[in-house]
């Protein structure tokens, strides 16, 4: 909200109610200051709409999570293959497109979430057809569309491995409900299934997790879709190791991998886990090792024996998943744990310790100097 508030955006956000209400001047800032953007990488999304509408943009090179490479070359192709300018100098990412951007034939080398997001928001206002093979097909994407069709935009094909947008002059406001948090819903599904627990995930969309899901049935655990959502039980049941893959969606999320680790860490038998998105997203291995889990990394895989319990120690976040992973190995360790790093939890999973509660977990918040006895 700040970030767009610093382009000159107006924003109401109501957290209670759940809704944001955008004001946008005809006249808007172009460059997203490093003090805002270091702590979330999504906010390298303003870059495409930036573009398109004010014709250029200095958005900080990003932040957020530690968990391996995450290069921008391909929201730089995409841009200067619609006519923009693009290079970094001293830590910004800058594109320029002062006559406007054109259509182009786009193929992403990968179906990045975030090079799509920029190339489509980029393309809509662009002269002429724009198509982008090898997309992302993640339900996020769909939604986007959705919402820049209610907008006036004329997109088609999102979901699929194509999408192709006719380029309009201008967008009008629109009124627009955001598609459920996927990897949040995931977290909750994992949460039962580590604790041995029963959780109704309301709002879920059980459609949007098929392989996540898939797992956790193969698990040993029941999954049902529900009025509300859908509900994953492991009461009373024995939770057998998984093996896991992560690919791109419709594939296992990458987000939701600790999750698997921290589940197999106390299941029966041993699972082999495997990460092909990120080369370093294996830090909450030597997390879990401190709480007594059986692990051992070797290149993209970790090979995970699982343990009857696990036992109480301070541990740190990485990231956002991390840490939350750690917090549900902590539920089912023997004593005390103590996360430290809880500002990557917070980032996405607001109030967590507040939910973790009302499910019966024993959860503080402690001051972020708290020695851990």
């Amino acid at each position: 909200a700040e970030l767009l508030r610093r382009l000159g955006v107006g924003v109401d956000y109501d957290a209670a109610a759940g809704t944001v209400i955008l004001d946008v001047p005809e006249r808007i800032g172009h460059r997203a200051d490093y003090e805002l953007v270091r702590a979330l990488r999504a906010s390298i999304s303003v870059l495409g709409p930036l573009v398109a509408r004010v014709g250029e943009a200095d958005v900080a090179v990003p932040g957020g999570d530690a968990i391996g490479s995450r290069g921008l070359d391909l929201h730089a192709a995409g841009l200067e293959a619609l006519g923009a300018e693009v290079h970094v100098t001293h830590g910004y990412l800058v594109a320029t497109a002062p006559n406007g951007l054109h259509g182009a034939e786009i193929r992403l080398d990968f179906p990045s979430v975030g090079a799509t997001e920029n190339i489509l928001t980029a393309s809509v206002l662009a002269r002429g057809t724009t198509t982008i093979d090898n997309v992302a097909k993640e339900p996020e994407i769909v939604d986007i569309a959705e919402m820049l069709g209610s907008m006036g935009a004329k997109v088609e094909g999102a979901g699929t491995s194509r999408i192709t947008v006719s380029g309009v002059d201008s967008l009008s406001p629109c009124e627009h409900s955001v598609v459920p948090d996927r990897i949040a819903a995931g977290t909750w599904a994992f949460a039962a299934a580590t604790t041995r627990g029963d959780i109704e995930i309301v709002g879920g969309v059980a459609d949007h997790l098929r392989a996540p899901l898939g797992a956790l049935e193969r698990a040993g655990c029941h999954v049902e879709t529900t009025d509300r959502g859908f509900r994953v039980s492991a009461k009373g049941r024995s939770v057998r190791a998984f093996d896991v893959a992560t690919l791109p969606y419709p594939g296992f999320p990458t987000d939701l991998q600790p999750f698997a680790l921290t589940c197999n860490a106390v299941a029966e038998g041993s699972a082999m886990i495997t990460e092909n998105l990120f080369e370093a997203r294996f830090r909450t291995v030597q997390e879990l090792a401190r709480l007594g889990a059986d692990a051992q990394v070797d290149g993209h895989h970790v090979m995970i024996h699982g343990v009857p319990i696990l036992s109480g120690a301070p541990v740190e976040s990485s990231d956002i998943r991390s840490g939350a992973a750690l917090v549900l190995a902590g539920l089912v360790a023997e004593g005390d744990t103590l996360v430290s790093g809880v500002h990557h939890i917070d980032r996405g999973y607001p109030r967590f310790e507040e939910a973790l509660r009302s499910l019966g977990a024993d959860v503080t918040r402690e001051p972020d100097d708290a020695p851990f006895e």
